[in-house]
């Protein structure tokens, strides 16, 4: 008996190790958990992965995602802690999509001791964003070179896109009326600037996922914290301030092996999660 007792506290002591982290996944704008159950699905019935656990954050859905980020970041943070408590000893991995990606890496940041070991940004305005086309999708009567006059005002700041709406033209005015992306960028300081960065430094892997296909995603390069200056060419990372100077750890991440940014062509904004090659390409290689 004691035996038989012993080898299977053995078998479930080697399933532990070598199952796969949970997932935790934030949506995008204008949509909800249900968009994301393509990608669900992938993980957890590719060979490699079968039955991992997949959190699919379920709230602001439709409409409701242009709710203030502040206010969203803060609700995403109580469900997310909700599931770090019922794994604190393997962590969990996260991967945020579109919109998603930067309200989940403002989660983590606000949240000093998450246990998040991988997040993965899927084409995310991590920069910001600017630029007809997305704007278009949302408020068909805007256009980006004015869309200021909305965005940096109270009313603007009272959606999330005026919250990471980031005109190269106006920088005096995204700083000075902008409550979340200078923030969270570490661009403007803050009593939480030093914990902004330290979470972030807590991750054994930060992945930045986008490609020149995109579509929405304005300049793409925002999704590998890039950007546009006033004569709209686009900054290497490597040369912005945001590394060089190591805002947010981008740079010590980098530096210790643990920023992977990765370009992919021929990816629509709306396939990255849709597409099993893409999945399989660039997320399930770094869901451990």
């Amino acid at each position: 008996m004691f035996r038989t007792l012993g080898a299977t506290v053995l078998l479930l002591k080697i399933s532990l190790t070598i199952a796969y982290r949970p997932v935790f996944i934030y949506h995008g704008i204008l949509t909800g958990a249900d968009s994301m159950g393509h990608l669900v699905n992938r993980i957890q019935e590719v060979c490699v992965h079968p039955g991992t656990v997949v959190y699919n954050f379920g709230r602001f859905g439709g409409w409701a995602s242009l709710i203030n980020a502040w206010h969203q970041v803060q609700a995403a943070h109580d469900n997310l802690k909700l599931v770090c408590d019922l794994h604190p000893d393997e962590g969990i991995n996260m991967i945020g999509y579109s919109q998603g990606g930067l309200l989940g890496r403002a989660v983590l940041q606000i949240y000093p001791d998450h246990c998040v070991k991988t997040f993965i940004s899927l084409s995310s305005p991590q920069a910001g964003q600017f630029g007809d086309d997305f704007l278009h999708l949302i408020f068909p009567s805007l256009v980006a070179r004015t869309a200021y006059e909305l965005f940096y005002s109270r009313v603007g700041q009272d959606t999330s896109v005026g919250n990471y709406w980031n005109d190269p033209h106006h920088p005096d005015l995204y700083e000075q009326y902008s409550i979340f992306l200078p923030y969270v960028n570490n661009q403007l300081p803050s009593v939480n600037s030093t914990q902004y960065r330290e979470a972030l430094l807590r991750l054994n892997r930060m992945v930045l996922i986008g490609g020149p296909d995109d579509g929405v995603i304005t300049p793409w390069q925002s999704s590998h914290f890039s950007f546009f200056d006033q004569k709209y060419n686009v900054l290497p990372l490597e040369e912005s301030v945001i590394y060089t100077e190591d805002w947010i750890g981008l740079k010590t991440l980098q530096e210790s092996g643990r920023l992977h940014i990765i370009e992919r062509q021929h990816v629509r904004h709306y396939q990255w999660h849709r597409t099993n090659d893409v999945i399989d390409d660039v997320i399930m290689p770094y869901l451990d």
